[in-house]
């Protein structure tokens, strides 16, 4: 993961971003996001880069302290994207990766963090982009794109808030990058508390990261780390991908991961 050399990764899948739909019809519907349009998908990675980018340049601890972005017309979203995406790679060229600033992860106070989100966020809509413009998908290195399926899980899916509590339910499902042979395990159980913000109480399907042992799990979803990240990410089916053992937990864990990142 430290050999990655995010920043140049955010620059180039933010300018594959901004090409691929710069060409492409902005009413044209978004397969991968349903009710987004082009120019939907064009605003939100720039008002993302955009909120990030305030966030990193001035080392904030307050998201209230960003300014907000104005909407502009259609035909301008494209060139605010780009720009959004030039204050992000340039606010990230003058900080250290252990700068300290807000994030929304307990996690994830550090500008090292918010780049490495950046990177695979730039990543994934790309993808949309292109499946939006209907042409070729364009492949990650194999390392990043293992970095993709490892960022996934351990942000977005591992871990509960000190309010809150998992308890495991005894099943446990493995994912395995065979082209650099990595290899996480999932545990399924549910995930329960109440907010002390809003006061909601939860009761949900949940999966955690787990030490991989020499027991198998109870199933298994294999394949190269791109097609892994193509579908944990809702971006690419299991046809790329060998699912053995209980074939309903890949589903399940595509479901948890859904949930957890509306």
């Amino acid at each position: 993961m430290h050999t990655i050399d995010y920043r140049a990764i955010v620059a180039a899948e933010s300018a594959r971003f901004a090409d691929t739909l710069a060409g492409t019809a902005l009413d044209a519907p978004v397969p991968s996001c349903p009710d987004w349009t082009a120019a939907d998908l064009a605003w939100h990675l720039a008002e993302v880069q955009h909120f990030w980018s305030a966030i990193v340049a001035g080392l904030l601890d307050d998201p209230d302290l960003v300014p907000v972005l104005a909407h502009p017309a259609d035909a301008e979203l494209v060139e605010l994207q780009r720009s959004r995406a030039s204050a992000l790679v340039g606010a990230f060229e003058r900080r250290s990766p252990d700068d300290a600033c807000w994030s929304w992860d307990d996690d994830g106070h550090t500008v090292g963090w918010v780049l490495r989100r950046q990177t695979h966020e730039a990543i994934i809509h790309r993808v949309d982009a292109e499946l939006t413009a209907g042409g070729e998908v364009t492949d990650a290195a194999p390392d990043v794109a293992a970095d993709t399926v490892d960022e996934l899980l351990t942000v977005m899916v591992d871990g509960v808030p000190d309010w809150g509590t998992f308890t495991p339910d005894g099943h446990t499902l493995d994912l395995h990058a065979t082209d650099v042979d990595r290899r996480w395990r999932l545990t399924f159980g549910r995930f329960t508390g109440t907010s002390p913000n809003s006061g909601t109480t939860h009761d949900l399907d949940a999966a955690g990261l787990a030490a991989v042992d020499a027991d198998p799990a109870d199933g298994e979803v294999a394949g190269n780390a791109w097609s892994l990240a193509r579908w944990g990410w809702g971006r690419g089916d299991l046809g790329a991908l060998s699912v053995t053992g209980d074939p309903r937990l890949a589903d399940r864990l595509r479901t948890v991961i859904a949930d957890g990142t509306q």
